[in-house]
């Protein structure tokens, strides 16, 4: 099994101040709820005891250029973490799935999966929000409930997981969904939207389908 929690790209990062406490209110306000459901979580059980789940938000202005859409997303390995505040988010400047890098700067170093999130915001500029958790109900169920799923030898964290980030919405309903699973990484699971709580909201349904 792969290790979870591992920056696989080239990170670029410059220690630098938090962003403001009210870009994150709405995010926080899921991630509390996504932790409540353990869709974000630390368990000494899974994933070797490593954290798990990241959650971002598209931030300012945005730049034409693909790569250059700004985001803030939760810090790597802060899934033990009951509650967050702006010291536990990182702010993404720039990403290269090419060459396989990620310039960021804040208090802390962004999630391992921020290139993911990045591809999916250069894919709709509709989209606000992107949710990474982890649930063995919805993974398990994912074919089942109509969830497109990315190919299994794909891991996350890499080039290979952003192009196939660009093949399921160019293949399938991804796009409309707003939901897929990682079939290449054990319970992953992405939700997106142009809010967290429509977002938030897909992912409590996809979890209450599961267990029917």
């Amino acid at each position: 099994m792969e290790q979870e929690g591992v920056i696989k790209f080239d990170l670029r990062f410059t220690a630098g101040a938090p962003v403001p406490g009210d870009v994150i209110t709405e995010l926080n306000k899921w991630r509390n709820i996504l932790w409540q459901h353990a869709l974000i979580g630390q368990d000494p059980c899974r994933y070797d005891g490593y954290g798990f789940g990241n959650i971002s938000r598209r931030i300012g202005a945005q730049d034409a250029a693909i790569g250059r859409r700004a985001f803030v997303i939760s810090g790597t390995q802060t899934g033990h973490l009951k509650q967050l505040d702006n010291h536990h988010y990182a702010h993404v400047t720039a990403y290269n799935a090419d060459s396989n890098q990620v310039v960021a700067d804040g208090p802390i170093r962004p999630s391992s999966e921020s290139m993911t999130h990045g591809v999916i915001y250069d894919l709709d500029q509709e989209i606000k929000i992107v949710l990474h958790v982890h649930s063995p109900d919805i993974w398990r169920t994912a074919i089942a409930q109509g969830i497109p799923v990315s190919r299994a030898s794909v891991e996350y964290g890499t080039p290979e997981m952003s192009r196939e980030v660009l093949r399921l919405f160019a293949e399938t309903d991804a796009r409309e969904q707003g939901i897929f699973s990682m079939g290449g990484h054990e319970d992953g699971i992405v939700a997106f939207a142009n809010s967290a709580d429509a977002a938030g909201n897909r992912l409590l349904t996809a979890l209450a389908c599961s267990k029917r």
